[in-house]
């Protein structure tokens, strides 16, 4: 077993490594920059505490991203909020869903967040994850215990069902 000291360094390490993914994965479900410090901090004082749990069975990024959500509806519950915090026009830019070409340029981003919040909940979190949280397909597939695949093609699938329910709204 490794002494306190060592393990507090790797603990350092892998917060370096990876507080960027679990800000950016808390982030894509709160919406709120704020919560999403607090709860990222409220992640790494419980991975602290249970590393030595930590079994190797996937990977470290997603398992910290298991605690994450874990603290996230931990908080959802005490606050009696079933929901996390409510979509708003204040989200990035939603050209970002094409990240390769700007396809999706609405002038009005509350239509386009507006039909992400009606999405089954698998697929608003794929395309929240991608779009707020900017993960890898990879990451996504991980942290959904899906393949890198699988994300790509939902998030392609969602993007075409959200581009084909804003031309009917335009109508």
């Amino acid at each position: 077993m490794k002494g306190s000291h060592e393990q507090n360094m790797d603990m350092e390490s892998i917060y370096r490594t990876y507080e960027n993914l679990v800000y950016r994965f808390l982030y894509a479900r709160t919406c709120d920059s704020e919560w999403a410090q607090e709860l990222m901090q409220e992640t790494f004082l419980r991975a602290i505490t249970s590393i030595s749990r930590y079994d190797g069975s996937c990977k470290l990024s997603v398992w910290l991203c298991q605690i994450a959500k874990h603290v996230l509806w931990q908080e959802l519950r005490k606050k009696k909020r079933l929901e996390p915090v409510e979509l708003t026009d204040a989200l990035p830019d939603p050209s970002v869903l094409d990240g390769e070409a700007s396809v999706l340029q609405r002038e009005n981003r509350l239509e386009l967040y507006q039909a992400i919040h009606h999405l089954p909940e698998l697929e608003r979190e794929v395309v929240l994850y991608r779009i707020t949280g900017e993960l890898s397909f990879r990451d996504i597939g991980e942290i959904l215990g899906k393949s890198e695949n699988w994300a790509r093609t939902v998030f392609y699938r969602t993007k075409q069902k959200i581009r084909k329910e804003l031309k009917e709204y335009e109508s």
